[in-house]
């Protein structure tokens, strides 16, 4: 059984840190200095997942991050869609009948 609002709930605890390897991808070569905010503050938001501080705020409110990435950039980079893109293919080629 597949529960959406229980696996949504366990991705919203995690406070965006899923979305932390596409924000460092997109600060990657010629960042370093943001992607070593960015590292820090996918640390900062796992060391404190108990204050629930959100990794997208850390990131906006950071400015060495935002000199390389803007707010859309950052929010693109946050959007769930991204990882679900290709989950009706993949139970497409599990449960067909085919092959």
């Amino acid at each position: 059984m597949v529960y959406p609002k229980n696996m949504r709930k366990n991705l919203d605890q995690l406070g965006g840190l899923v979305h932390s390897q596409r924000v460092l991808i997109a600060a990657h070569a010629e960042r370093p200095r943001a992607r070593g905010r960015l590292s820090a503050g996918a640390k900062e938001r796992h060391e404190n997942l108990a204050r629930r501080r959100r990794l997208f705020a850390l990131l906006n409110a950071d400015k060495q991050v935002r000199k390389h990435l803007s707010e859309a950039e950052l929010r693109e980079n946050f959007d769930l869609a991204y990882h679900f893109r290709h989950v009706d293919t993949l139970f497409e080629r599990v449960f067909s009948t085919e092959g």
